[in-house]
């Protein structure tokens, strides 16, 4: 009997209605000579340009309708992270199938750490990331340049009155909730567990980064995204942007490596399995 309910506990477990695709190589040479590789890469360009752009011009629009109207006036910050939240929403809908739709080399990072893509796809992600915002803010200084240097061009700088250790914390928390709403978003057990709920990955994404920049505005004007901080600090090129500049990296790559581990080694139970397969071989 008992033998009989090992069988089948086994049954059970092999036959999960989902699976999870197997980890992506650390280094993978045969990408280099597809297609798609090549086309997930301009995806990534085109999506951050865009996202810069739309989302800059919005942070620059704001501070020169308050700086000539009543302080009312604009959209105000909640209008600026429903920019940065609504573009995230648009464009990872629009190049999931494409790239994955991150837009960001905090997720790329994040992803790259949990094996979900290679070393060389990571790496080709975030160049190219990095190269579309600091194209992205490039068009917005070319058709607002009266406007752009008075009002920051859209950098990132940590606001008066807070240490940097609170903006990095910050970045850290902030990148984290993004990264791990990914994580979620994207997870086969729980496309297949609430298959009867349709659920669009792009929307809880986007909220996250909605979210995320209502709480974080006041304090570092909002990173959580590499490239969107080094594409509008190239374009200022101003000292205090530069000096608070690195927070913008190390934050948001502690954030989303604390996402990966989070999400694939505790909710996934990737340790547990880990030391299961290791007794098995031990035993064998």
């Amino acid at each position: 009997m008992a033998k009989e309910m090992g069988v089948a506990e086994q049954g059970s477990f092999s036959a999960k209605d989902y699976h999870d695709p197997p980890p992506a190589p650390l280094i993978d040479p045969k990408e280099l000579a597809k297609w798609s590789f090549y086309r997930a890469v301009i995806a990534e360009f085109i999506a951050t340009l865009l996202f810069l752009y739309i989302t800059v011009l919005t942070v620059i629009g704001y501070k020169s309708q308050t700086d000539h109207a009543d302080p009312c006036g604009g959209v105000g910050i909640l209008g600026i992270a429903w920019s940065f939240g609504g573009m995230i929403f648009v464009l990872v809908y629009c190049t999931a199938g494409i790239s994955g739709g991150h837009i960001n080399p905090a997720v790329t990072f994040g992803l790259f750490l949990a094996r979900k893509v290679s070393l060389i796809r990571a790496l080709m992600y975030m160049a190219a990331q990095c190269l579309g915002a600091i194209c992205g803010v490039a068009l917005v200084k070319a058709f607002q340049k009266s406007y752009y240097d008075r009002y920051g061009g859209g950098a990132n700088e940590l606001s008066v009155g807070y240490s940097k250790g609170t903006g990095l914390a910050a970045e850290i928390i902030g990148t984290f909730v993004l990264v791990y709403t990914v994580f979620s978003a994207t997870d086969p057990k729980r496309s297949a567990r609430d298959s009867h709920v349709p659920v669009l990955a792009p929307l809880p994404i986007g909220f996250a980064v909605f979210m995320v920049h209502l709480a974080t505005i006041p304090i570092t004007g909002t990173g959580i995204n590499p490239a969107r901080s080094l594409g509008a600090a190239v374009m200022y090129n101003n000292d205090k942007a530069w000096n608070d500049h690195w927070m913008f990296w190390v934050g948001p790559f502690i954030g989303a490596a604390i996402a990966a581990f989070y999400h694939q080694f505790i909710l996934r139970a990737g340790a547990v399995k880990a030391l299961g397969s290791f007794r098995s071989s031990s035993h064998a």
